[in-house]
């Protein structure tokens, strides 16, 4: 895609006012973090979350789907674990796929102390305007189970890459299918003059889970 500096974006979404900077006084108290509604709005209408799941109770799964200022990502049965079997060093510059092995399952057991990557089951398309943060569960956080995700820029999509480090002296469980971290939906007074699809990221349009590259 070419630079975009006018704000049209990738044709995913409309142009809306806060695009065009015309109305932008009406806009100031839909900025910010954003409820629910909006959440359930952006997934349903314009496939920003596919498959979206309405938030529940659910005997014995740990939690996923909307929430009132949020979202709760599930994690799928697809593993790279690290292992030190080859002795390899991990280098973002040039990292050697077999400082990791791959497992697929249920249930994933991370070593002590170590760490591994995994997917969303989720696909997300983010509007122009919009930046996410994304923070652990706190079922896995009081296991010293620390889950970090890294922004999801203005006009990225793709499968989430979710690193998820064991910070116990003990073997820990994840469990597949089951709710993981929650996205936190942030929109600004403006659009950005050049969004990670004017860019062309790295990580455009992931479909697995991507290892680090430069």
């Amino acid at each position: 895609m070419e630079n975009d500096p006018e704000g049209e974006g990738s044709g995913q979404f409309p142009i809306t006012q806060y695009q065009t900077g015309e109305g932008r006084g009406s806009r100031e108290a839909n900025m910010g973090l954003k409820p629910d509604h909006w959440i359930r709005k952006m997934a349903l209408e314009q496939g920003m979350i596919e498959p979206y799941a309405e938030g529940r109770s659910r005997t014995g799964v740990i939690s996923y789907g909307v929430s009132s200022y949020g979202y709760d990502i599930r994690v799928a049965d697809e593993f790279k674990i690290f292992t030190n079997v080859y002795s390899a060093v991990v280098d973002p510059k040039s990292f050697d796929p077999r400082s990791m092995i791959d497992f697929k399952g249920e249930v994933c057991v991370i070593p002590p102390n170590s760490f591994a990557l995994a997917r969303t089951i989720e696909y997300f398309r983010i509007p122009r305007g919009v930046l996410t943060v994304c923070l652990g569960k706190s079922t896995y956080a009081r296991c010293g189970i620390i889950v970090n995700v890294t922004p999801f820029e203005p006009e990225w999509e793709g499968f989430v890459t979710l690193e998820i480090s064991n910070t116990t002296p003990l073997p820990a469980r994840i469990y597949a299918n089951e709710g993981i971290a929650q996205v936190l939906f942030f929109e600004a007074d403006e659009a950005c003059e050049v969004s990670y699809a004017d860019k062309k990221g790295k990580y455009q349009y992931q479909q697995s889970i991507e290892l680090p590259k430069i």
